[in-house]
């Protein structure tokens, strides 16, 4: 018996006796709306982003407030980031990334220049120690805190595509992904931060819709289609049909920052187009999680894609790395707010922002992990449990790193804290 499996199979059924009852409200005076929800890697601190400037700090376990931070920035807090148990960063609408020790939360470690929009999203490689941040201004930034100072790091663009909306490392930092508004996907590949990317200089992969194996195989020895790419190409322009066909694969892989752009499938919005506005990675790597919504914003959907590793099955295939698993229709309730899911540390549940509250999702009724109920066809997920405690739109939620706990937080400035009762 895999002892892991058994301390899984402990925790998803603790997670499944949470009761709404069990909820604990956190609240300061009014800072706006929660946009984002981070922990420690060692659970003892729970983080909040706040539409109001502000980013308050909570100890979760006794549910006490610890520090606001009433001018982090300039405008809207968007996302939080811990680089270690002490040392975390914040991104704002203001343009600007901040970084913070939990010694000393009186004055900022310095404070990072370089967007010159919406700052909204932070990833940290743990490896090389490299800060990397998105905007929508389009750029992927690279910041070496290896060489930080009071006057910030240096940093450089490492890459540019239009309509970007969010961007994620895998666990072990070997692809980047990133969403767009205009419902693209993009997947670098063996990746290499220190390597800049310029206008044609990563080889391009096959681009094409993320479908069923028949619809590869109706491709025939047509080749891929060429798709209207988000991704800027002497001064932008849709990919061309040579651009995408010219040969991009070494012997058993391939080549490094190798970009893949694809438009994954959505059920329901085979015709009618969608955007990324979510995106979430497996913590063992596995799958991608992706919250869509349709253009004319009526209808959305929470998807998971498990990656498929290696070359196409046949060399005239295009290459496709992402295959639809399991899928879930949300409820269509604050239209325009992103909604942010995640998986719990375990990767074999989802908590997913429905309403007033939050569902959580399995692949099956046993929350079993991923491999071991992968299905044939996209199959739904399945609603383990629902947690209402909010009177406003969830925008927000997040598993605890170390403890059976998840924290949401709303359109109000409301954040709870859902534990079991013993």
């Amino acid at each position: 018996v895999d002892p892991a499996r058994d301390t899984f199979g402990a925790m998803t059924g603790l997670y499944g006796a949470i009761q709404p009852a069990d909820s604990v409200s956190l609240s300061t005076r009014t800072h706006g709306a929660v946009f984002n929800l981070e922990y420690s890697p060692d659970g003892s601190v729970l983080t909040v982003a706040c539409e109001q400037t502000e980013v308050l700090l909570f100890d979760p376990i006794s549910s006490k407030h610890i520090k606001t931070l009433s001018e982090a920035h300039e405008d809207c807090v968007n996302n939080i980031r811990f680089l270690d148990n002490r040392l975390f960063a914040t991104c704002s609408d203001d343009t600007t990334i901040a970084l913070w020790d939990l010694r000393k939360l009186n004055t900022k470690v310095c404070t990072l220049h370089g967007h010159t929009s919406w700052v909204k999203n932070i990833e940290y490689d743990t490896n090389t120690r490299l800060l990397v941040t998105s905007g929508f201004d389009g750029n992927v930034i690279i910041w070496d805190t290896n060489r930080c100072t009071e006057d910030g790091c240096p940093h450089k663009k490492f890459f540019h595509t239009r309509f970007l909306m969010r961007m994620r490392l895998t666990p072990d930092c070997s692809k980047m992904l990133i969403s767009t508004s205009s419902g693209y996907l993009l997947i670098l590949h063996d990746l290499d931060l220190n390597k800049s990317l310029e206008v044609g200089s990563y080889p391009i992969l096959r681009a094409r819709r993320t479908t069923s194996s028949s619809d590869i195989t109706s491709s025939g020895s047509s080749g891929p289609r060429a798709v209207a790419s988000p991704c800027h190409q002497n001064n932008s322009g849709p990919l061309s049909e040579k651009t995408l066909s010219r040969p991009s694969q070494r012997e058993g892989g391939s080549p490094r920052n190798s970009l893949e752009v694809l438009t994954p499938e959505v059920p329901g919005e085979r015709d009618r187009g969608n955007c990324i506005t979510s995106l979430q990675l497996h913590p063992k790597g596995w799958a991608t999680l992706l919250r869509c919504s349709s253009n004319t914003d009526d209808q959305e959907w929470t998807c998971v894609y498990e990656f498929q590793e290696g070359a196409p099955v046949r060399p005239v295939s295009p290459r496709c790395s992402l295959r639809l698993t399991h899928c879930i229709e949300e409820a269509n309730v604050g239209r325009g707010y992103i909604k942010e899911l995640c998986f719990s540390p375990d990767g074999r549940m989802i908590s997913s922002p429905h309403g007033f509250g939050i569902r959580l999702l399995g692949f099956d009724a046993r929350c079993s992990e991923l491999v071991d109920c992968l299905p044939r066809e996209a199959s739904p997920l399945r609603e383990i449990r629902s947690l209402y405690s909010h009177s406003d739109v969830v925008l927000t939620t997040k598993f605890s790193p170390t403890h059976c706990q998840i924290a949401s937080g709303c359109l109000s400035g409301r954040v709870s804290l859902y534990q079991p009762k013993f």
